[in-house]
């Protein structure tokens, strides 16, 4: 495995996280108190190529491949500090392209993909429901075939994109006395499709999360994304690489934070010295560093098991919950090092540290990834 990159990725990653820190996140502060969609950020990294970089050219994406692809996203996490807009971005590329990519037809494909590579078009992905979390196959959501349509009827809940998405991936079932599901793509404006709330949340604050009522919402037969009863397969294989890439910018992230700590620890002195000479904060440091680049080493290794085709299940989960947990220490540890001011709102690493939290729960919670990577080593 040779995870060293070419002069062009370089550039290409160095180039996303200059234009990040030029022109996104000016007004985060503000944007996270409202809870606001940064409508201009998304279309700022729309210009980037981010949106489209594994989906092929043929259909509007750049058709890089998953190694280059998490190159470009730790890039965009490096410069820019809204975890919120990145992870509508992650959401809308691995929860609702990569499905589409991976099991839509060649007319569904030229429908949608072109729209959502360039970020004309945003997507989501809609699975869980109340009694439904973990537990898939426990959606109550109903589908029926009515001539060419299908009739949905259901709520799904923690939907991130769904306020403002252009299309849903959803899935439901055609038997409910059966663990199998389908999916569909419902367009926003679609009869029946209602946004029930938007979701308020302790971070990612500025990604807009919403509860969706399906009800006699009808579908055409076309928008069936793969087979009858197919869902949990088109679900698996997308929240494969879910687990495995969602996570690819905050590795840029907690770089950024080991760097200001590091810059931080040099200047700020206490009893005539820098803190950095303390042990005790050295030694964080020190661990800082360690979780970063071993979540690298994990983040390229899953990237480079996907660019050969193979299966990574296993190596997808312990990749979210290694970057997860890496992420949300690092945060305590860089409100630690920086004291009093750290824990003020305006240092900006409190909201880093909410929007870390979340990653402990979405694509997986960590104690389902400890479960998923047990049962595949036959505990």
């Amino acid at each position: 495995m040779d995870f060293s990159w070419t002069r062009e990725q370089v550039e290409m990653r160095e180039r996303i996280a200059r234009a990040a820190r030029e022109s996104l996140g000016r007004h985060l502060a503000d944007l996270d108190q409202r809870e606001e969609f940064d409508a201009l950020g998304w279309k700022t990294i729309a210009g980037l190529g981010i949106h489209g970089l594994f989906i092929p050219k043929s259909y509007g994406g750049s058709g890089v491949d998953f190694l280059t692809t998490v190159c470009a996203l730790e890039g965009l996490g490096s410069g820019c500090e809204d975890n919120g807009l990145i992870f509508a971005v992650n959401a809308h590329m691995w929860a609702c392209e990569a499905p589409l990519l991976y099991f839509g037809s060649e007319e569904q494909k030229n429908k949608y993909l072109p729209g959502l590579a360039s970020g004309a078009m945003i997507g989501a992905h809609a699975a869980t429901e109340r009694e439904a979390g973990s537990d898939v196959a426990a959606i109550k959501t109903t589908a029926s075939r009515d001539a060419h349509l299908y009739v949905l009827n259901g709520n799904k809940l923690f939907v991130t994109n769904g306020p403002i998405a252009d299309v849903i991936v959803v899935f439901a079932k055609l038997d409910p006395s059966k663990p199998a599901l389908t999916g569909f793509l419902v367009e926003k404006g679609t009869p029946g499709l209602r946004v029930k709330r938007t979701m308020s949340k302790m971070g990612l604050r500025t990604a807009m999360m919403g509860e969706l009522d399906l009800e006699n919402c009808r579908v055409p037969a076309t928008n069936r994304l793969g087979d009858e009863g197919s869902g949990m397969a088109v679900f698996n294989a997308g929240m494969e690489l879910e687990r495995a890439f969602i996570l690819s910018s905050a590795v840029g992230t907690m770089e950024r934070l080991v760097e200001r700590c590091t810059q931080f620890a040099k200047s700020r002195r206490q009893f005539g010295r820098s803190i950095g000479s303390f042990q005790m904060v050295s030694n964080k440091i020190v661990e800082m560093k360690l979780r970063l680049d071993t979540s690298r080493a994990l983040l390229y290794r899953v990237a480079w098991l996907k660019q050969q085709g193979r299966s990574a299940f296993m190596e997808a989960a312990e990749t979210k919950l290694h970057l997860s947990e890496s992420w949300v220490q690092t945060c305590l540890d860089a409100l630690q090092i920086h004291g009093g001011h750290g824990y003020l709102t305006e240092s900006g690493l409190e909201r880093q540290l909410r929007d870390a939290l979340a990653s402990r729960i979405f694509s997986g919670t960590s104690e389902m990834q400890r479960v998923i990577i047990g049962e595949m080593m036959g505990l």
